[in-house]
């Protein structure tokens, strides 16, 4: 068993977007307030999923793709001195069924008001309003600034 199994889990959404970078430096300086861990959590669907059904020259290639934009995308936020642990999870799946699945157990689910879809102008994002709805714990909801 890890010794912060026990310490108060922070779960974040992060999706590249402008509101999922805000979203992740407040759940580390939430989790830094509690004396918590982060759970840095992305989702990943592979094109097939979306009806493309060109060839795959390599099944693993997408999955090592979002894996290593994930990192270098934590990496660039977070920088090199971040506070609190951070435990990073790419996972497969649809953002909000993979984000409320990790936030099972958790303190508290953090997430931006809107990812990479293409209604910027309403108040809330699909998975963010998902998230809110279903979620097992309190969510906090992050805008960019």
């Amino acid at each position: 068993m890890d010794a912060n199994d026990s310490l108060p889990r922070v779960v974040v959404g992060v999706d590249g977007s402008q509101p999922s970078h805000a979203a992740l430096r407040w759940a580390v300086r939430h989790a830094g307030m509690i004396g918590g861990v982060v759970d840095a959590v992305g989702a990943w669907e592979p094109p097939s999923h979306f009806g493309w059904s060109a060839p795959v020259v390599d099944a693993t290639f997408d999955q090592e793709l979002a894996e290593r934009k994930f990192a270098d995308e934590l990496g660039e936020v977070l920088g090199t001195d971040c506070p609190v642990q951070v435990r990073r999870a790419m996972v497969m799946g649809d953002a909000s069924d993979v984000l409320l699945e990790a936030a099972k157990g958790a303190e508290l689910l953090v997430v931006g008001s809107h990812g990479r879809g293409g209604f910027t102008r309403a108040l809330l994002g699909s998975v963010s309003t998902r998230c809110a709805q279903h979620a097992t714990c309190p969510v906090v909801i992050v805008r960019a600034q």
